[in-house]
């Protein structure tokens, strides 16, 4: 099982310190990330925690999920792994092939 979890709908002013904490009474938290926008560097509102354990997430989970914080109730659940993308194609490349339909401007 999965020791990475989830965590949607949280307030945009949690930093890492502060999920960490959160987190903390319900086993040891080896990593926590907030996902932020690249550009702004602000929060998107949602990141991941990992334990050392699969049930000291389990447990955290259960615990968690759901509990308003901060005035937003937050969404806790164990993390999908991440899946293997293909390259990407920039737009810009993919007008110069000419397999775009729409006319130049």
């Amino acid at each position: 099982m999965n020791n990475t979890l989830y965590v949607g709908n949280l307030p945009y002013t949690y930093d890492e310190e502060k999920l960490t904490s959160l987190f903390s009474s319900y086993g040891k938290v080896t990593s926590s990330r907030i996902v932020r926008d690249r550009v702004s560097g602000k929060s998107k509102g949602f990141g991941f925690v990992e334990f050392e354990s699969s049930e000291e997430a389990n447990n955290a989970a259960q615990a968690l999920n759901n509990i308003e914080v901060d005035g937003r109730n937050i969404k806790v659940n164990v993390a999908k792994p991440k899946e293997e993308r293909g390259p990407r194609r920039s737009r810009n490349n993919f007008r110069r092939s000419g397999n775009f339909d729409r006319p130049r401007r």
